[in-house]
């Protein structure tokens, strides 16, 4: 099964996106853990993205389109992918649909108060990259969602690493991003829409809860 995920920062696309590949037994591509493994084992193209980063420019689509496409051939891919953090725009969209076909995009739907809370209370560990939750949210029409804390306050369940808040968590900065975000995405969910892919996914819950909804949305009820 081939899965684009599309929602605004801190809407759970990672969170989900980890949860979901193991059960379905396909990789979760992430577009920066993407550049950063290529950036990292000196690759051709991670050199080539590497050379924009460094300058403090946007990697051009034709870097990342190639990039994606040379993971997507890679074997773990044969049975499909979870895609977070692409395409990002029309033409990467249309560049993807050149490269293969894609079964289902999950648009995240969150509002941006929650989303606000959701963000400002995030802690991810410097070590292994792990999110956590400090807030508790009840809010309006049954939104319910309680912390995700490590067993020892500050530090990950998974690696021990410290947790840390980015600096672009704080309030001021997220309300640009979803802005942003907005603007950005607004056509690409217009593009799904037309396809007949985008299915929406209302985030009430944490993921305990929200996990076996989008497997019910997949069809995949049993897992």
């Amino acid at each position: 099964m081939k899965i684009v995920f599309l929602g605004p920062p801190g809407s759970g696309k990672g969170t989900y996106s980890k949860r979901i590949a193991p059960k379905l037994e396909i990789p979760h591509i992430s577009t920066g853990d993407m550049f950063r493994d290529n950036i990292k084992n000196e690759t051709e193209i991670g050199k080539k993205a590497k050379e924009f980063i460094d300058k403090g420019n946007f990697v051009p689509d034709e870097v990342t389109i190639e990039m994606l496409k040379q993971r997507i051939e890679k074997d773990d891919c044969k049975n499909g992918f979870i895609l977070d953090g692409f395409p990002r725009n029309i033409d990467q969209a249309e560049a993807l649909s050149k490269l293969t076909n894609i079964d289902v995009v999950l648009n995240l739907v969150i509002p941006d108060e929650v989303l606000i809370k959701k963000i400002s209370a995030r802690r991810i560990c410097r070590q292994c990259g792990d999110i956590y939750n400090v807030a508790d949210i009840t809010f309006g029409d049954g939104y319910k969602m309680p912390p995700i804390l490590p067993k020892e306050e500050g530090k990950c369940d998974k690696c021990g690493g410290e947790l840390y808040q980015r600096e672009d968590d704080k309030e001021e900065v997220i309300r640009e991003r979803l802005e942003v975000y907005k603007k950005q995405t607004q056509p690409l969910i217009d593009y799904y829409t037309k396809t007949g892919l985008l299915k929406d996914v209302v985030i009430k819950g944490d993921p305990s809860m929200m996990v076996p909804e989008i497997f019910k949305i997949l069809g995949k009820d049993n897992l």
